[in-house]
């Protein structure tokens, strides 16, 4: 006979081989298929279906932001007129074309922001959802952070000036700028560079990291300046009051009633030369008509000043590099 122990040794493996068998048919059974191709992709799924949604209403709640500040209207109520708003707001308010500009920048960086932050957010908690560790690739994320942080810090500090000034309302465009080296009227603004024009037609690209000083020659108001050059023999009292004639002449005008925001003043005697005598003349005007107003005034002095027999001294140095000044200007 055969001994009981053989049977047994040998019956041991033909009882697992069924085993064996419904482990593979479990592992094709329903539980499977609901574990495996149903739950993960339908958590994915869900996950970007959320992350969309969040994503829209974010840009929504952006767009309607923007939407509210760049149509918003001067209160004509409070100063009695739509003509005295637009002076008062018009330049450098809350209703100001700069305020729209710099809201719809805003608007669109934000908007960028989001969608990158909603991104990431996404890919992580996706990959967590894959069964993948997330905590090398977040490490590795800061590691490739720290490296771009040292080998573009010029690129970072020209995002950083470029929001400081949106957020400052340093200058919009179409504004007419100094900026040491460039000097002309804004073309575009972005979060790293400026393009300018200047008077000439000439392009500039200022990287916003690399402005020290800015000169703006178009916020809120604006004031044309005329130093007019009478001779030492002329009547100074005589020139005064005829530039004042002049000048209020002007501002009476409708042509330039919307432009000239205050009364004309003549200021005086502003230098004394061997040759001649300096008086100046200034107006309050609307952002970027100062240099309209000065040269009609010009015109009009010249005019006045030739019938009224009050000749003007010959151009010395200095008067030379007025008129190069002048002429430079937009």
């Amino acid at each position: 006979m055969i001994p009981a122990a053989v049977i047994a040794a040998a019956i041991v493996p033909v009882a697992a081989i069924p085993a064996a068998d419904a482990t593979d048919g479990d592992r094709f059974s329903g539980e499977w298929w609901a574990d495996v191709l149903l739950d993960v992709p339908l958590r994915l799924a869900g996950l970007v279906l959320i992350a969309v949604v969040v994503r829209y209403l974010l840009h929504k709640i952006i767009d309607r932001m923007v939407r509210r500040t760049v149509e918003k209207a001067p209160p004509k109520e409070v100063l009695g007129s739509a003509r005295a708003a637009r002076i008062v707001f018009g330049g450098t308010g809350a209703y100001s074309q700069r305020r729209a500009l710099r809201a719809e920048t805003l608007g669109s960086v934000l908007r960028s922001i989001s969608t990158v932050v909603i991104g990431a957010i996404t890919i992580v908690m996706g990959l967590e959802m894959l069964g993948y560790s997330i905590g090398p690739v977040l490490a590795s994320a800061g590691v490739v952070g720290v490296a771009l942080g040292f080998g573009a810090q010029n690129l970072v500090k020209d995002f950083l000036a470029g929001t400081a000034m949106l957020l400052e309302d340093q200058y919009g465009v179409g504004d007419v700028v100094d900026m040491g080296h460039a000097v002309g009227t804004v073309e575009s603004v972005s979060l790293r560079i400026t393009r300018l024009r200047d008077v000439d037609g000439t392009v500039w690209y200022v990287r916003n990291g690399e402005v020290m000083r800015l000169g703006n020659s178009s916020y809120g108001w604006a004031r044309a300046v005329l130093d007019v050059q009478v001779s030492n023999e002329a009547d100074v009292t005589r020139a005064r009051r005829l530039l004042e004639e002049i000048a209020q002449e002007l501002a009476a005008e409708d042509a330039w009633d919307d432009i000239i925001l205050e009364r004309p003043e003549v200021w005086g005697v502003e230098d004394l030369q061997a040759d001649h005598v300096l008086i100046r003349l200034v107006v309050k005007t609307k952002p970027l008509e100062q240099w309209r107003v000065a040269r009609e005034l010009r015109e009009r002095i010249k005019r006045r000043f030739d019938e009224a027999q009050l000749a003007l001294p010959v151009a010395t140095e200095g008067a030379r590099e007025d008129m190069e000044h002048a002429t430079s200007s937009p």
